[in-house]
């Protein structure tokens, strides 16, 4: 088999990292974040949220187990490039369809591998997010530095409108089990609400679990009027994950503080809880290097119960301008952001982090429960 072609990594700092071609040959440029996720490159890859973004992994090595359709989270890759340490030369599972790098071959995901992903994770941590490009198409570095300054980072960017889908839609499809069941067949409750789910670039594995849960799921684009969703008269409505900052959408925070006065159940996760809390009157701001990953320690403050969650976000809601506008239900035990927070008066609350998993544990999944717990309260009412 032929040599990778060499490829680089190049960041705004100037700073030239150097290692071989994996996925797709050409040139992308994004910000530069770290997953600390061990498993799960697949729904890494496919999780909207990264739109915008060149994902570093920091496990040593990804693609041993290859790829297949169940685990897609949407139905293309969003991220803009791709870096690990060691792509694996064999993929094996009972489940696999394809190998990692065809994978990313045939979507289009450039990517590089032999980087040295834990120096550069320690200088991401040190100096925080950076924006960054890749060519593996001999592109010169000091032309590529160049390039990654010039791309344009997330601040302020509207990145859901090129993630959300066109049209509503019906979703049916529950969990995932091993065979004998198989795709779609897993445990589920009767189907017993009405959802409508705000698209803000949704994985398919939240959908699932609202499924799971026994909810009838209409999806919806991400810049629909609140006027038509309560037109559908559901018993609650969804507020989706998505990528990029909660302040590039005002139209889907204005849609989501007059569903806040119709005084449905609303759940949001995400950056459905970002836009919440901006709808709430809050205020949020970006982190230094945000949290990507599935070993993130969370509190509930209710129980004092800890919780290892998935987590993919870059900016947070700011606890202070949501005194006497909502309630702090949990934090983050790494640095004590904001987590989770409920409505004193509304039947209202959200997550930052990812219940579904997907990948990651699935320590929160009861969050769905509660959702559901709330439209049956409001329906006895």
């Amino acid at each position: 088999m032929a040599a990778a072609p060499p490829a680089i990594l190049a960041l705004e700092d100037g700073s030239v990292h150097r290692g071989v071609a994996f996925g797709a040959l050409g040139e992308t440029d994004g910000e530069v974040v770290f997953n600390t996720s061990i498993t799960g490159y697949q729904e890494v890859l496919t999780d909207p949220s990264y739109r915008g973004q060149i994902v570093l992994m920091t496990a040593v090595e990804m693609g041993n187990v290859g790829v297949n359709p169940e685990d897609l989270e949407a139905a293309h890759p969003a991220c803009a490039g791709f870096v690990v340490r060691s792509a694996s030369a064999v993929a094996s599972s009972w489940r696999q369809r394809d190998t990692l790098e065809g994978y990313l071959r045939a979507e289009g995901i450039v990517g590089v591998a032999e980087i040295d992903t834990r120096a550069l994770t320690r200088r991401l941590r040190i100096t925080g997010s950076m924006r960054g490009a890749i060519s593996s198409v001999g592109t010169d570095a000091d032309a590529l530095v160049e390039r990654a300054r010039r791309s344009p980072g997330l601040s302020g960017r509207d990145l859901v409108r090129e993630v959300t889908c066109a049209a509503p839609y019906q979703w049916e499809e529950a969990s995932w089990r091993p065979p004998p069941g198989g795709p779609g067949t897993g445990e589920t409750s009767p189907v017993d609400f009405r959802v409508v789910a705000y698209d803000f670039g949704a994985k398919r594995g939240i959908l699932r679990r609202l499924r799971d849960a026994g909810c009838h799921v209409t999806v919806v684009p991400a810049a629909t009027p609140a006027r038509e969703v309560l037109a559908e008269k559901p018993d609650g409505v969804f507020l989706s994950n998505g990528p990029g900052d909660p302040a590039g959408v005002p139209y889907a925070v204005e849609a989501v503080r007059e569903l806040c006065r119709s005084g449905k159940p609303l759940h949001g996760i995400c950056l459905g809880h970002q836009i919440l809390g901006l709808a709430l009157g809050g205020r949020t701001y970006k982190l230094k290097f945000g949290h990507h990953g599935a070993n993130h320690p969370v509190m509930d403050l209710a129980t004092r119960k800890v919780e290892i969650t998935a987590q993919n976000h870059c900016f947070a809601v700011d606890v202070d301008s949501l005194a006497g506008k909502a309630v702090l239900t949990h934090v983050n035990l790494n640095d004590g952001t904001v987590e989770g927070m409920r409505h004193a008066d509304l039947p209202i609350f959200s997550v930052q982090y990812h219940p579904e998993a997907s990948p990651g544990p699935h320590d929160s999944t009861y969050l769905f429960g509660r959702f559901v717990t709330l439209m049956r309260q409001e329906r006895r009412r």
